[in-house]
């Protein structure tokens, strides 16, 4: 018997608003704890929330990138539950009208194209950090609060591959859109996974199972391919599936049962009573969704239009957002767009890795990288000048031409008859190695190639060198 996966994914995104989701309380990550916290954020008795504007745009941008219909009112629901976690005994959420609907994304996988479609986007608040010991549970309310958009997909996943890569999609357009860091390990983009399986060629749902809290990208895909196995062979061996919570131990590489499920929660929503409906209008929608930065697949796009560069060296670029801005910046200043791209993905990558340091934290400005480049571009010096000009620079904390100066680099020579006459000079003096050309021993014209190089003290266009020297060992 062949069984078929269905897997739903539900994923939260804390939104990096300033201010949290209905208090003026701060919305900042790594504080200690239950110092960024507000009397709305404990439940104090008096206490009323209000809307953050800036959460609403955040949405409308997200809602928008996924293809959905975007309500023109805002309605606010309680969905109570009596956890340590939440002080007022619910949380503020969207139920029955979240902020958007019925939209898709698109993956790619192994050069095909699958449609995902997500059936909500809903706007709530995150609950506070609970740190449990052996015989006592710490409460953190820094994070009490904080905005939230959840994205429930449709069951359309089959495998583990298509879940990691429509999470990796997913985090790539909050990071791009500028609403969230997507940080799965501070918890800013948290995944529940909901996956059940079917006899192949039936529409039935099987008994669903949960995998709450997976924290890590390529943690979703090892956890469903697990999870898939385990209940594989529970079927054949006629056992039923439980339906339960569970989690994913990482070390161990499995999932663990957390809970047993018997019946569905009866959260009991009702419309917010502290917050009446809020109308959207036309203009705020369109002003949220033309505020929003452009997106990695535009970029992508735009990469290999506009600048020519292939799928491979793009994509580079665009792993980590802020190495695309600092891009963005550099290309400002040069035409040579290819080159930037080399030496921003081989050269800056190597020295942030070398040092453990981020991009934003890189000495090097964009124009002085540029400037760097153009001399490359120019012939003014070599690929080996320019790394010894490069380290030169970051070095002193000086500009590609004082580094150039400092380190007593003269300009390429570009001038023919000038490399003509040298290569007549090596030739004379090397005529076995001309001999050696003729009898089809390739390593003589890098021999050769070097010797006037040499003669020159590395001053002449190694390119032009190396087309000359070749045109006159024909020619002989």
């Amino acid at each position: 018997m062949e069984f078929e996966p269905v897997i739903g994914l539900e994923i939260h995104v804390e939104l990096k608003t300033k201010s949290k989701m209905f208090s003026s309380a701060p919305s900042v990550y790594g504080k200690e704890p239950n110092t960024q916290i507000m009397p709305l954020d404990m439940a104090f008795p008096g206490t009323l929330p209000t809307v953050n504007k800036e959460a609403v745009i955040y949405a409308i941008r997200v809602s928008n990138a996924l293809h959905m219909k975007i309500d023109n009112e805002l309605h606010f629901d309680r969905k109570n539950y009596f956890y340590s976690d939440l002080p007022k005994g619910y949380q503020i959420t969207q139920n029955l009208r979240p902020i958007g609907i019925d939209g898709y994304l698109t993956i790619d996988i192994n050069g095909e194209t699958r449609k995902i479609e997500i059936e909500r986007l809903h706007i709530e608040e995150d609950t506070c950090k609970q740190i449990h010991f052996n015989d006592f549970t710490l409460l953190n309310y820094n994070r009490a609060g904080t905005p939230l958009v959840e994205i429930v997909s449709r069951p359309d996943m089959r495998n583990g591959l298509e879940a990691m890569k429509y999470v990796e999609k997913i985090r790539s357009i909050v990071v791009y859109s500028d609403v969230s860091d997507g940080k799965m390990e501070e918890g800013s983009l948290r995944c529940d996974v909901n996956i059940s399986l079917r006899e192949k060629g039936t529409t039935t749902f099987g008994t669903k199972v949960e995998i709450k809290n997976i924290n890590s990208i390529s943690y979703i895909q090892k956890a469903i391919d697990f999870e898939i196995e385990r209940q594989t062979k529970l079927l054949l061996a006629g056992e039923k599936i439980a339906q339960e919570t569970r989690r994913y131990d990482s070390d161990k590489n499995e999932t663990i049962l957390m809970r047993v499920k018997t019946d569905a929660v009866d959260y009991k929503y009702f419309p917010e009573d502290n917050i009446l409906p809020i109308k959207l209008s036309d203009e705020f929608i369109k002003d949220a969704i033309a505020s929003c930065p452009e997106l990695m697949e535009d970029k992508l796009h735009r990469y290999k239009q506009d600048y020519h560069l292939s799928e491979y060296d793009a994509s580079l670029l665009l792993a980590n957002k802020d190495v695309s801005t600092y891009f963005d910046e550099v290309v400002k200043y040069t035409n040579n767009f290819k080159l930037a791209a080399n030496w921003i993905n081989v050269d800056v990558a190597s020295y942030l890795n070398k040092n453990f340091i981020e991009i934003n934290d890189f000495k090097l400005k964009a124009k002085d990288l540029a400037d760097l480049i153009n001399l490359i571009d120019k012939n003014e010096v070599n690929s080996n000048q320019a790394r010894n000009i490069f380290s030169k620079m970051i070095e002193d904390d000086i500009s590609a031409k004082e580094a150039k100066e400092k380190l007593g680099i003269s300009s390429q020579i570009s001038d023919v008859d000038f490399v003509k006459n040298l290569i007549n000079e090596v030739f004379s003096e090397n005529e076995d190695a001309i001999i050696s050309y003729k009898e089809g021993k390739g390593r003589a014209l890098g021999f050769l190639v070097g010797q006037v190089m040499k003669k020159s003290k590395g001053r002449v266009n190694p390119k032009l060198t190396t087309e000359l020297v070749t045109e006159e060992l024909e020619r002989r």
